[in-house]
């Protein structure tokens, strides 16, 4: 067994961990939250922590109304800009929480005037270290180096604090129950895909709101562990242009949730089935598209979280049926340090 399927296997375990931390760990982020009733937010990532981010964006504008943004990291570590973020609140997210861009733009959020969280896997760190509040999101130690348990748990965190933040019950419930959901998802088998898949040179991710984080995180994965071309792209966005290079060999992937974007992700990817018979997409709605099997969990939100989870079991076994290590990626190390 590789450690990418041995850690994704403990998503479940570090997921409950995570949770019954809240009381301690999360719930002072969403009271100082509801205290500072910022403006907007930003987010500080690289990565998988930035898809992680991606997903928060998503999650915090619907819930909160809160338009979010993300920071590029650059601003403060090379070109030392002064930020005035008096009205905002900050997340920076890493695993490792070493990365000098991310802790350099977190101290100058700091100073600028924001209110700071840091996402963390590790503490102490850095990062955490230069910001008001922080969080260990109780990922464990990962030894592949592809990210899995801590993408899961950077958004679950996210969420957790989102919850507690807008008081939102819903959201709450939908997270107590999201261990099982999961180890529910770990049983779903997307391996139909391997054959098409492992023959491309290139495919497309899809998704749309929450989805379309989980469809970047994919393409990442994609060519991290499988040195596989992959790009990810809003469904809405498939029809301007990229839609010209999808034929029989270009495969498409599109992870729709049960939300209001389900049916226009459908949509476009009916659209494009008869130009491919390589269209996969986790709805009842497949049409001539091959459905890929899914968990309902009761929630929008949880519902487009736990599709990363049979992807990554997925993605683990093209990497090994292409001849490839899935824990030791090419030229890539797990922590990875930038300025």
């Amino acid at each position: 067994m590789t450690k990418m399927r041995e850690e994704t296997e403990e998503i479940p375990v570090a997921v409950e961990r995570l949770l019954k931390s809240v009381p301690d760990s999360i719930d002072p982020v969403a009271a100082a939250l509801r205290a500072r009733d910022p403006k907007v937010v930003v987010t500080i990532a690289r990565g998988s922590s930035d898809h992680a981010a991606y997903f928060m964006k998503y999650a915090i504008e619907l819930v909160m109304g809160l338009p979010v943004a993300s920071q590029g990291p650059s601003i403060a570590s090379i070109y030392g800009a002064k930020m005035k973020m008096d009205s905002a609140a900050v997340f920076a997210i890493s695993q490792s929480g070493a990365s000098a861009d991310i802790v350099a733009m977190a101290k100058a959020a700091r100073e600028g005037g924001a209110l700071t969280a840091a996402l963390v896997n590790t503490l102490p760190s850095d990062l955490a270290n230069q910001c008001e509040l922080a969080v260990d999101i109780k990922a464990g130690e990962e030894q592949a180096v592809a990210a899995t348990k801590s993408y899961v748990n950077s958004i679950v965190a996210g969420l957790a604090i989102l919850a507690g933040w807008a008081e939102d019950y819903t959201l709450k419930n939908a997270l107590a129950r999201l261990p099982e959901h999961l180890n529910t998802a770990l049983s779903i088998d997307w391996s139909e895909m391997i054959e098409p898949v492992s023959k491309a040179n290139s495919l497309y991710m899809l998704g749309r709101g929450p989805t379309m984080a989980i469809a970047a995180e994919a393409a990442l994965k994609c060519k991290e562990t499988c040195e596989l071309h992959a790009e990810a792209y809003s469904s809405a966005e498939m029809l301007h242009g990229p839609v010209s290079l999808v034929d029989r060999d270009f495969p498409v992937i599109a992870f729709a949730a049960r939300d209001a974007a389900e049916n226009s992700i459908v949509e476009i990817v009916n659209g494009v089935v008869a130009k491919n018979p390589h269209c996969y997409i986790s709805s009842n709605h497949a049409g001539d598209a091959v459905r890929l099997p899914f968990v309902v969990t009761g929630h929008p939100l949880t519902d487009a979280l736990t599709l990363i989870v049979p992807f990554y079991r997925f993605v683990e076994q093209l990497s090994r049926h292409r001849g490839l290590d899935p824990d030791k990626p090419a030229a890539l190390k797990k922590v990875t340090v930038t300025r």
